[in-house]
């Protein structure tokens, strides 16, 4: 019977990239004094200070009789130094002569930015070096631009080869945070807990340092209280109630307020879980809860629904949902004056109507000269109940 091998399960797939680059640096030699500087000598050099680049050492070697006794000094030579100690050193070179009359006609020589057939230059010890025997002829130099004052200026650049290997960084998924959950389950489970509310015959169970450091009404209250006595909540419904300590553990609306905020009726607005909720938010200074709630009825507002909105949100104090409601009454005044909301609000909160008139004249600017065509004529609508045929709507953006 032939040999059967089961394939097992393999490692996952790994990647590596080589990247080689050059590391460079510059160095500015100035050579003051020329005239004296002839005549030391074929092969005799100036040099400058070492320079650093890459982690090696470096200088520039001039030679104002030359380095090759051939040429008699009939050129000067300039060369770049390997000056510490290192081997196989792969380089890209550059070395200018710096015309010194603002032409910028330098006279260059690089290996940068052309394409090298045999790569970059290999400086195999210390003291290797790279340059020109006959980097200028010397009679031409004595009497071009790139002497000045009997100094010379030379720049130099290296630029060493390094190579290096990156692996694609590892990574470790950092889970979504559960401190929620892990305050959630201390309600639920009531471990350690020191508080007891009776809302409406139903018992809560809690604990002071949590409300306390999410509520400074709680915690207000908590100090005005000597020992662990019940606590009688008799402004609150006991759904309104549990939902307000789901979002102080949890910091997330329930489940039941969710569904309450997508099945609210505009009759009965003010019924509502989500809206009872906002007055607890407001009552125990909960913000994050209250603009969560908020954004909820936010978008509920419509032509009949904005005048009972705007009165809840000016009752509880929730000036960002308040001021929508009036950018929105502005823009459909008409519309919005024939609505039963309307007559809510002018039953029940006439103060809001100056303000939806103050809405609307800041809205409404470049009126005529004699100041008072456009806002009489609002005047008029809010007073005598407006005009009926009059109910275009603008579509909210």
């Amino acid at each position: 019977m032939p040999e059967t091998y089961k394939i097992s399960n393999t490692d996952s797939p790994t990647s590596s990239r080589s990247v080689t680059e050059t590391i460079n640096g510059s160095h500015q030699f100035i050579i003051q004094g020329y005239s004296l500087a002839k005549g030391t000598g074929i092969g005799k050099h100036i040099a400058s200070d070492n320079f650093m680049v890459g982690g090696y050492q470096w200088a520039v070697y001039f030679y104002p009789d030359g380095k090759n006794p051939e040429d008699n000094s009939t050129y000067v030579s300039l060369f770049i130094a390997l000056t510490s100690e290192g081997s196989d050193v792969r380089a890209l070179f550059e070395l200018t002569l710096v015309d010194q009359s603002g032409k910028k006609k330098h006279k260059v020589h690089s290996h940068f930015d052309r394409a090298l057939e045999s790569g970059p230059y290999t400086l195999k010890y210390r003291g290797s070096m790279w340059g020109y025997k006959r980097f200028y002829r010397r009679a031409l130099l004595e009497s071009s631009d790139y002497l000045k004052d009997d100094c010379l200026k030379v720049n130099c650049t290296v630029g060493v080869v390094v190579s290096a290997t990156h692996c694609p960084r590892h990574s470790i998924q950092v889970p979504e945070s559960d401190i929620g959950s892990n305050f959630g389950m201390l309600l639920e489970n009531m471990e350690g807990s020191d508080v007891t509310f009776n809302v409406a015959g139903e018992i809560f169970h809690a604990h002071k340092l949590v409300l306390a450091a999410r509520s400074h009404v709680f915690q207000s209250n908590f100090s005005d209280q000597d020992g662990d006595h019940e606590i009688v909540i008799t402004d609150m419904e006991p759904k309104v109630f549990k939902a307000m300590l789901y979002f102080i553990y949890r910091d997330e609306l329930n489940e039941d307020v969710l569904a309450a905020s997508s099945a609210s009726s505009e009759s009965y607005l003010a019924d509502t879980l989500l809206t009872k909720l906002l007055a607890a938010a407001d009552e125990y200074d909960l913000c994050r809860l209250k603009r969560m709630c908020e954004s909820s009825i936010c978008k509920d507002i419509s032509v009949n629904s904005v005048g009972r909105i705007l009165a809840l949100a000016d009752t509880y104090h929730a000036m960002e949902l308040k001021a929508i409601c009036l950018k929105f009454a502005s823009e459909n005044l008409a519309a919005v004056m024939q609505s039963d909301g309307f007559e809510y609000l002018k039953a029940n909160h006439p103060s809001l109507q100056s303000e939806i008139l103050k809405t609307v004249a800041g809205c409404d600017q470049g009126y005529s000269s004699d100041g008072g065509g456009k806002t009489q004529s609002v005047c008029g609508q809010l007073s005598d109940g407006g005009d009926s045929d009059s109910r275009r709507v603008r579509q909210r953006t």
